[in-house]
């Protein structure tokens, strides 16, 4: 059986970008600057482009779920995110939700 190829990238990134947020605010529990933080993603497999992982973390910080500040580092200005302490407790409660979503997923498929 045959599916349109546009049609499932389509449906591929509608699945994957709910969970980009939790994996990055999961990476964040630990201090990072952006390409860091796209190595360690993409380390686990989640590889994103920069034009999805910057807007995405100027998102969550205006959301308040991170902080950031800039900092010089090898002669050259970074901005280093980390999770907020609201950014700690939405990550406990989307990772449970994860978890139960996962569980019933496990179950129907």
């Amino acid at each position: 059986m045959s599916f349109d190829p546009d049609l499932f990238e389509s449906m591929r990134l509608e699945l994957r970008r709910g969970s980009l947020v939790l994996a990055v605010l999961a990476c964040l529990r630990t201090e990072r600057y952006g390409y860091t933080l796209r190595q360690a993603l993409a380390a686990d497999g989640l590889e994103m482009e920069e034009s999805t992982l910057y807007p995405l973390l100027r998102r969550l910080e205006s959301q308040g779920l991170l902080d950031s500040e800039w900092r010089e580092e090898e002669k050259r200005k970074k901005r280093f995110y980390r999770l907020s302490p609201a950014g700690v407790s939405m990550l406990a409660a989307l990772t449970d939700e994860w978890r139960g979503i996962n569980a019933s997923l496990d179950k129907i498929l």
